[in-house]
């Protein structure tokens, strides 16, 4: 039996619908390097999404490979109430560093639904302890995506993800997203007053004084298709959240570690979150570890005896590993000392403009939108009205598809076909995966115009 058959005899994939599988079997991936995946039967593929967003530094980096080789041999796990150990100090202390200065306080967890649940308990109990228990609710945006769990699904608003979950998910109040692609006002999101921020701020007035925190992902919505609105509508929402007394927290799992071009999405727009969720790039995708970052008065909100009941429960087995506090150490080293953000930004430009160079005269691309090293295409049946492909098309998955024949891992988000490379590829790899992604592109629409 091959490897292939091994798998789908038992292995259920995640995000995936397994009947694809019958005439599209999964890719076994034997090794790594870079940008490049190496399977088993020796094809190579530059994977420009990063591999789920988590590979900043690309795969099997040698200075993260080596921090991890000697942490193993000195400690593995160990229970992380009341005992610590030096890695996850100096990971703290590091982090403490770079997240924006009203931060002091992190607490660890494994995973970013994880981190993202840890935050709407946080969030919650400090309200509950604290003198505010009308706050039970939270707000988050349409088309957001926060992760999987019950809780970070509850603050989502993606179909795929959540819409079977409904009856057992909790009752959160949905703000109308950004959507500057497709502004109803008709604005610039480069030149606009944010007019669309009207919608928060009736939302607040309404349900404002029942709501403990509203989460968002900053900048740019991602699985909605990498959405990006304008920094001054975080600089908005920060001050709407201080006039009702409402948390903030601020989901970088996805933005955070140099994707958008900062080091953190929320410091394009100068503000600072009551509650940071940490996670993907924190450990170049080596290991699974998430944090939570908060501010001194959250933490102190805590304080006092067991039978008060205010202690902060949440705790994982995983939490503050060792060997994940390795690599993530490895990897924030290696970003400062290198200034592998700085870097990223010199190139980015450029490869926003090949982008508009390949795709703006293409009838069916709507928009070429971009931050960072982000790219992305939204493909759309007419370009005039910003209409989109009938869903049943699965124009995004034949697209993503075809570029594989040429070695090229998209991961397409419906019909928006995007980059999101390692901040160390080179232009030379850039181009190549350009010139797959165009044909590719061109191919499908071919077939279905």
């Amino acid at each position: 039996m091959d490897y292939v058959e091994r798998d789908l005899a038992h292995i259920w994939h995640p995000a995936s619908q397994m009947k694809d599988y019958e005439d599209f079997p999964p890719i076994i991936i034997d090794h790594a390097k870079g940008v490049k995946l190496y399977d088993v039967d020796g094809n190579e593929y530059i994977d420009i999404i990063s591999s789920w967003w988590c590979n900043i530094l690309g795969h099997c980096n040698d200075e993260v490979s080596s921090a991890l080789k000697e942490q193993v041999d000195k400690l593995d796990h160990v229970i992380f109430a009341n005992y610590s150990h030096k890695g996850i100090i100096e990971l703290a202390e590091s982090l403490n560093r770079v997240t924006p200065e009203n931060l002091t306080k992190f607490s660890f967890v494994d995973n970013g639904s994880s981190s993202v649940e840890s935050a709407l308990k946080m969030a919650f109990q400090y309200c509950q302890q604290n003198g505010k228990t009308e706050k039970k609710r939270f707000m988050c945006f349409t088309d957001a995506y926060h992760g999987e769990t019950l809780g970070s699904l509850s603050v989502g608003a993606l179909d795929d993800y959540s819409k079977v979950f409904e009856p057992i998910m909790l009752d959160t109040v949905k703000v109308e997203a950004p959507d500057c692609y497709r502004c109803p006002y008709g604005a610039d999101r480069d030149s606009c007053s944010c007019e669309c921020f009207e919608k928060a701020e009736e939302c607040f007035e309404e349900y404002g004084d029942e709501c403990c925190a509203m989460i968002i992902e900053p900048l740019v919505q991602g699985s909605a298709g990498m959405k990006i609105y304008p920094p001054l509508y975080l600089k908005k929402l920060r001050a709407l959240c201080d006039k009702h007394d409402v948390l903030l927290i601020d989901d970088e799992i996805a933005m955070g570690y140099g994707r958008t071009g900062k080091f953190f999405a929320v410091d394009h727009a100068g503000i600072s979150p009551d509650i940071m969720c940490i996670s993907k790039g924190l450990t170049n995708g080596y290991m699974s570890m998430a944090a939570v970052a908060t501010t001194e008065e959250i933490y102190n909100g805590f304080l006092g005896d067991y039978e008060s009941h205010r202690a902060f429960m949440h705790s994982h087995t995983y939490a503050g590993n060792p060997l994940a506090a390795s690599v993530a150490n490895a990897t924030l080293k290696i970003i400062e000392r290198d200034h592998i953000i700085e870097k990223a930004n010199e190139m980015a430009p450029w490869l926003n403009q090949k982008f508009h160079e390949l795709f703006d005269d293409n009838p069916n691309v709507g928009e070429v939108r971009s931050v960072g090293l982000i790219n992305a295409i939204e493909l759309v049946e007419d370009k005039e009205t910003k209409k989109a492909f009938d869903c049943s098309l699965r124009l995004g998955y034949r697209i993503y598809r075809k570029a594989l024949e040429r070695g090229l891992m998209l991961r397409p988000l419906g019909d928006v076909m995007y980059f999101n490379p390692p901040l160390v590829i080179s232009k030379e790899e850039l181009e190549e995966a350009l010139d797959i992604c165009k044909w590719a592109v061109g191919e499908v629409l071919d077939e279905i115009n």
